[in-house]
């Protein structure tokens, strides 16, 4: 059984990556419509599983979801770098170039469901949800200082394939009309390939690629939600810091040499505080969260080791706004349009650290619909566009520079700077059982 169940999260974390930064603005067609917003505006069972468990408790009938993304990403990176005559003196000159990833269209699945029945104060929900994740496929470049061959002083092919699949099992209470509050116990499932592996230590070879490592997580979420009856609706959640085991690395380096090490990365804590408004066929909803990378192992840390080798990202805490609009005046097609802004967590001192990590969206736009094609069957469909906004960029770093530019050993005149677009299609599918046969408009 246990060997079932670990095919099974293999098998649908092989199709998860797909994340524009490292937290998931939303999950599925709906919530990703409304720009992630969930927290005090529960409109499908995948944004309130999400993003606040209480929230589950306006469900009354047993549901189920699927949702299937189609997402393309396309980050440039760009580096200079000053040249050095024979005798190590800067010439003045300077070596400058560009790469493109070449990763391609990658899906994106979500799957939810919901069990509840009508006048029970008792809701229960389970989920398997995409939640994290960030990855580039930069080839080796004789035109670009950074992806140049290890051989003559740049990283070569630069590949990252980071995926976090979280499975949630909530139970919301109600304890008046207009109150509930919810708990989620989450268990998760990452794996992480880097190549060159700049966790490992190096030796003359350079820095080693390695073998896809996993680790298994577990945390929690707790959540109110308030419903006041006449439109007005406000939410708060907690998502605890998840705690992972350690990724062990299997390395390989240029020369064939061999060598392991482990790194430890853990997924932060979001506070979630939302609120929304319902009137005739308006829904609006509108989020903030805080996400604390600060407190987060392997991203609160950074630097070089002793060895060479990097200690961490060295992220800042983040805001994310989330709002959306859905409009109900089109019988059996809601209509929805929906923001996200997020802060940028990499400063220009670590950002030559975070090239395996560039997916950082600034804003992201959303257009999305549903069809409501019987009282038990509907459709839903979203398009995402995301950018990057201005390029985070910073000095190249090397740690052989640390005692004439500290603390990292930033490299005088040189740049390395990353920047992207995201776009995405999804469609969902949701059924209700035993609903009666009439269609709420």
């Amino acid at each position: 059984m246990r060997k079932c169940i670990l095919s099974c999260m293999m098998l649908f974390t092989v199709a998860l990556f797909s994340q524009a930064g490292h937290i998931m603005q939303g999950v599925g067609a709906v919530n990703m419509s409304m720009g992630g917003a969930a927290t005090a505006q529960p409109l499908d069972i995948s944004g309130a599983l999400h993003w606040n468990p209480a929230a589950i408790s306006v469900f009354d009938e047993n549901t189920l979801k699927f949702d299937l993304g189609l997402f393309f990403s396309s980050p440039e990176l760009r580096s200079t770098v000053p040249e050095f005559d024979s005798n190590g003196q800067p010439t003045g000159n300077f070596f400058s170039g560009v790469t493109e990833d070449d990763r391609g269209v990658s899906p994106l699945p979500a799957l939810a469901m919901v069990w509840s029945k009508e006048n029970s104060r008792h809701t229960f929900g389970a989920s398997a949800f995409g939640i994290s994740g960030f990855g580039v496929t930069f080839p080796e470049s004789a035109t670009n200082p950074i992806n140049l061959p290890q051989s003559s002083g740049g990283f070569g092919s630069i590949e990252s394939n980071y995926i976090l699949l979280q499975v949630g099992f909530a139970y919301a209470y109600e304890l008046s009309d207009n109150f509930s509050i919810g708990v989620q116990p989450n268990f998760n499932y990452a794996t992480l390939e880097l190549m060159p592996n700049p966790t490992a230590n190096p030796t003359q070879a350079g820095y080693p690629s390695t073998d896809k490592a996993s680790a298994f997580g577990i945390g929690a979420q707790i959540g109110f939600f308030y419903d006041s009856g006449s439109g007005f609706k406000a939410g708060t959640s907690y998502k605890t810091t998840q705690h992972f085991s350690d990724f062990e690395f299997d390395n390989t380096y240029l020369d064939n040499t061999t060598a392991t090490n482990s790194f430890n990365m853990d997924y932060p804590a979001i506070f979630s505080l939302g609120v929304g408004y319902s009137l005739g066929t308006i829904d609006m909803a509108l989020d903030y969260r805080l996400v604390d990378y600060e407190n987060t192992d392997g991203f609160s840390t950074t630097g070089w080791s002793p060895t060479a080798s990097v200690t961490g990202f060295g992220w800042e805490n983040i805001n994310i706004i989330s709002a959306g609009i859905q409009y109900k005046g089109i019988q059996k097609l809601p209509l929805r349009i929906g923001y996200t802004y997020s802060s940028n967590p990499i400063n220009s001192d670590v950002a030559f650290f975070n090239i395996p990590a560039t997916a950082i969206i600034k804003n992201a736009f959303q257009l999305g619909l549903s069809y409501e094609s019987s009282a038990n069957l509907g459709f839903d469909a979203v398009f995402h566009y995301g950018s990057s906004g201005d390029a985070t960029s910073g000095p190249v770093l090397n740690p052989q520079f640390i005692s004439d530019s500290p603390p990292y050993g930033a490299i005088p005149g040189s740049e390395v700077a990353y920047d992207m677009t995201t776009s995405m299609f999804m469609v969902g599918v949701h059924y209700t059982f035993k609903r009666s046969t009439q269609i709420n408009q």
